[in-house]
C-alpha cells in the first residue's frame, strides 16, 4: 500500500469497477461443513450430534430451497449481499451507533513530528485539513491509485464514501445519503462543518477555483475559535446523533417541524465533507500508551461530534489528532489509507507547511443557528446523559508490546496475522478457561462491492494447541507442532473468506431469504449452538488487523461479555486496542492484553525450539 499511495497512477480510481466479477454464492455443502467444524469446539458429544442432524435436516430439506433463490437473487444483482449487509448490519440497528458501531482510532503523529503540545491546535489542525483536502481532490481527478493484490484490482467503491457521506435516521430504519461527485460526474459539495463547544459552523474549502492554504484554513479556524470561547456555548444540537435511532430520527423530525431553516442546516451537516472537530480535551498520550487518547477519540464530547458522519476528524487542544467514523458507508481500510496518507505527509514535510503566508481575501465562515426550544433541549440533556452513562462503562486500552513486531514473526515463516490470532485464543483461553468465539474481519473486495466476510478463529486446531500450552505433560515439540497445525488452518480459512468461500455471510444470505419469502425460521438458526459459536453477531471476540502501517483502531465489543480488539502490526511491534465492558463481572481488558503480550513471547519460544 505504501507504494500505492505514494505514486499518482495513469490508471482512473474507478475504472475498473464495471470489471470486477460478481460476489459468487458458494456451495451449500461446502458452507454447512464448515459451519459444523466452526462450532465443534463449543459443543459436548451430544450437543454436535444434535446440531449435526439439524445441519444434515436443513441441507437436504428447506436449504436447497432457500439456496436455489439465493442463486436466482445472484444473478440478477452483482452483489447478492450488499444491500442486505448494509440494512442487516448498520441500517436496521436501533441502539446508539455512536457508541456502539462506530469505530475510531488515534492518529500516529506524536511519534514523529508532533508530539502533544498545548497551543498547536489550530496550527497542526490547518495542517491536517490541507493534506486530507488534497486527498479529496485526488479522489475527485480520480488519481488515487487502485488498490490491488498483485495484479488483481481491488473493488474501490467504498472510497466514494469518505467524503460528503451521512447516516440519516428512520423511525425503523436508517439511510445512508451520498453526494460525493467525482469531476466527470458533476459537482460535488466543497464545505466542511467545524463543531466547537456546541456550536457549528461551515465554510467552503475552495476560493475562486483553489484549495485553501493552511495559513488560510488556520485563519477560518482561529476565527471559529476565537468567537466560541469569548461567547456563550451553543445547545449542542450534535449530541442528539448519539441517541437511540428511533428516539433521535423522532427528535430530528420535530427540529424540522420548528423551523424548515433547520433541515437545510441539518443538509449543510450531512453534504459537508467532513466534520472538524475542535474538543477542548487535553488526552495523555505516548508511542507505548494510547489508552486515553482513543478514550476520547470513542467516547469523547457528543456535541462537538456528528455521530452520523462518515468522517469526523477531531482535534484536541494538545495537538494530538484522532479520528470518528459512521460504520455503515465502509470498512476501516478506508479510513487507513487516508490515515496512512496524512501522516506519510506530515512526516515528510516535518509538519510543517512551506509555502506562502499570504492569506485571499475569503469570506468567514457561517454558523449554523438552530432555532430551538424547551423540547428540543430536554432532548439534548437526555442524549448527553445516556451516552455519558454507557461511555463511562467503557474499558479501552490501546498498548504497544515493543519486544519483536512483523519482522521476527516473518523470519520465523509464521504469518503475522494468524500470529495475533493464536496468540488471543491462548489469552482468552488462560483467563476464562474454555475457547472464546471470535470474529476476524476478512476483506471481500476482488468482488464488485465487496466488504468482508467472516473468519472464524476459533477453530479446533487452535483450541488444541491452547490445552497443550496449559498441560505440563505435553512436550515442547507437540506443543509447537500444535501451534503449526493451527497456523496452518487459520491461513486456509483467510485465504477461504477472501476468494468467496466464507459461511458466515452465505447463512445470513439463507436466513434472509427464508424470512424475505415469509417461511418459518429453519432451526439451524434457532439451535442453541448457533449463538454459542458466535452465530448472529455473538462472537465474545470481535477483532480485526487494522493493517501493516502506523494507523490504529478501536471498536467496542459486540456482546456484553466480549471484547473488540483492533491491532496493527509494524516491524518492530504489535499495538493491541482492546475494550470490554466495566459493568460485566467477567472481562477485564487490562488482563486479556496482558496475557496476550505473555502468549507472544511463549509462542516466539515455542519457535526457538525448532533448531534443537
Amino acid at each position: 500500500m505504501e507504494n500505492q499511495l505514494a505514486k499518482s497512477s495513469e490508471e482512473r480510481t474507478f475504472q475498473y469497477q464495471d470489471s470486477l466479477p460478481s460476489l459468487p454464492v458458494p456451495s451449500l455443502e461446502e458452507s454447512l461443513k464448515k459451519y459444523l467444524e466452526s462450532v465443534k469446539p463449543f459443543a459436548s458429544e451430544e450437543e454436535y450430534k444434535k446440531t449435526e442432524a439439524i445441519v444434515q435436516k436443513f441441507q437436504n430439506g428447506i436449504g436447497e430451497k432457500l439456496q436455489q433463490k439465493l442463486l436466482e437473487r445472484a444473478k440478477e444483482k452483482r452483489n447478492w449481499l450488499e444491500d442486505w449487509w448494509l440494512n442487516v448490519a448498520y441500517l436496521d440497528v436501533r441502539i446508539p451507533s455512536q457508541l456502539h458501531v462506530n469505530f475510531g482510532g488515534a492518529a500516529s503523529h506524536i511519534e514523529h513530528y508532533w508530539p502533544p503540545k498545548e497551543g498547536t491546535q489550530l496550527e497542526r489542525g490547518s495542517i491536517s485539513l490541507w493534506h486530507i483536502l488534497n486527498y479529496w481532490q485526488l479522489l475527485r481527478k480520480e488519481k488515487l491509485p487502485v488498490h490491488k493484490v498483485g495484479n488483481t484490482p481491488l473493488d474501490m467503491n467504498q472510497f466514494r464514501m469518505l467524503f460528503s457521506t451521512c447516516k440519516v435516521p428512520g423511525i425503523t430504519r436508517d439511510s445512508v445519503i451520498n453526494y460525493f461527485r467525482t469531476e466527470s460526474e458533476g459537482h460535488c459539495p466543497s464545505h466542511i462543518a467545524v463543531m466547537c463547544r456546541g456550536r457549528v459552523f461551515v465554510f467552503d474549502v475552495m476560493h475562486e477555483g483553489c484549495l485553501m492554504t493552511p495559513p488560510e484554513i488556520l485563519r477560518q479556524l482561529t476565527y471559529i475559535q476565537k468567537k466560541c470561547h469569548s461567547e456563550p456555548d451553543g445547545p449542542g444540537v450534535a449530541a442528539l446523533t448519539s441517541e437511540e435511532r428511533t428516539r433521535w430520527a423522532k427528535a430530528r423530525e420535530y427540529l424540522i417541524s420548528l423551523n424548515p431553516e433547520n433541515l437545510t442546516m441539518l443538509e449543510k451537516i450531512q453534504s459537508s465533507l467532513l466534520v472538524f472537530c475542535l474538543d477542548d480535551g487535553s488526552p495523555h498520550v505516548t508511542p507505548e500508551d494510547y489508552s486515553q487518547v482513543a478514550t476520547k477519540v470513542l467516547t469523547g464530547d457528543p456535541t462537538v461530534r456528528w455521530g452520523d458522519k462518515s468522517y469526523n476528524l477531531i482535534s484536541f487542544s494538545n495537538g494530538v489528532f484522532g479520528c470518528n467514523c459512521d460504520h455503515a458507508p465502509y470498512d476501516a481500510m478506508v479510513i487507513v489509507s487516508i490515515s496512512y496518507y496524512v501522516d506519510q505527509k506530515i512526516f515528510e514535510s516535518e509538519g510543517r507547511w512551506t509555502g506562502s503566508d499570504k492569506v485571499r481575501d475569503i469570506p468567514l465562515p457561517e454558523e449554523l443557528v438552530f432555532t430551538v426550544d424547551e423540547k428540543v433541549l430536554n432532548d439534548i440533556n437526555q442524549a448527553k446523559a445516556q451516552y455519558f452513562k454507557q461511555a463511562s462503562d467503557l474499558q479501552l486500552l490501546v498498548y504497544a508490546f515493543t519486544s519483536f513486531g512483523k519482522k521476527l514473526t516473518k523470519k520465523k515463516k509464521l504469518h503475522p496475522d494468524t500470529f495475533v490470532q493464536l496468540a488471543l485464543q491462548l489469552a482468552y483461553y488462560r483467563l476464562h478457561g474454555r475457547p472464546g468465539c471470535c470474529y476476524e474481519t476478512a476483506m471481500t473486495r476482488y468482488f464488485y462491492h465487496g466488504r468482508t466476510e467472516t473468519v472464524r478463529s476459533c477453530t479446533v486446531e487452535a483450541v488444541r494447541w491452547c490445552q497443550s500450552m496449559q498441560d505440563p505433560s505435553t512436550s515442547l515439540f507437540e506443543q509447537q507442532h500444535r501451534m503449526l497445525e493451527a497456523f496452518a488452518k487459520h491461513n486456509k480459512m483467510m485465504k477461504d473468506c477472501s476468494t468467496g468461500k466464507g459461511f458466515d455471510r452465505h447463512l445470513l444470505g439463507l436466513s434472509l431469504i427464508a424470512k424475505e419469502k415469509c417461511l418459518p425460521v429453519p432451526e439451524l438458526f434457532t439451535d442453541p449452538l448457533f449463538s454459542r459459536s458466535g452465530g448472529g453477531g455473538n462472537f465474545v471476540l470481535s477483532t480485526s488487523l487494522i493493517g501493516y502501517l502506523r494507523v490504529q483502531g478501536v471498536v467496542v465489543p459486540m456482546v456484553h461479555n466480549g471484547y473488540g480488539f483492533f491491532y496493527h502490526i509494524r516491524d518492530d511491534r504489535f499495538i493491541v486496542a482492546c475494550t470490554a465492558w466495566k459493568s460485566c463481572p467477567e472481562t477485564d481488558a487490562e488482563k486479556l492484553v496482558q496475557q496476550t503480550f505473555r502468549a507472544f513471547s511463549d509462542m516466539m519460544q515455542l519457535m526457538d525450539i525448532a533448531h534443537l
